[in-house]
């Protein structure tokens, strides 16, 4: 029973976090900030056109990239946003 209970003090407690806070990326951790994102996005391109130098493999990572950065930049913040407005 104690373990349920450390569990839903953890939750009682990430609930505040949001409530108080209000941002998404106070909440998340270092690895999953803006910056971070973008350093390794930028990162994976650039260390694959160093090695294996072959356009096409850096042209499709280029293209995930984008994918991940629209998702977790644009996509999920706004997403977020929109809870918190609903309530």
């Amino acid at each position: 029973m104690e373990g349920f209970r450390a569990g839903v003090e953890t939750e009682t407690v990430r609930a505040d976090q949001l409530s108080d806070e209000g941002t998404l990326w106070s909440l998340k951790p270092w690895w999953c900030q803006p910056w971070s994102i973008v350093l390794t996005g930028v990162a994976i391109p650039a260390a694959s056109w160093v090695w294996p130098a072959r356009w096409w493999i850096s042209a499709s990572l280029v293209l995930g990239v984008l994918i991940w950065w629209w998702l977790f930049l644009h996509v999920v913040p706004k997403a977020y946003r929109r809870s918190q407005q609903d309530g």
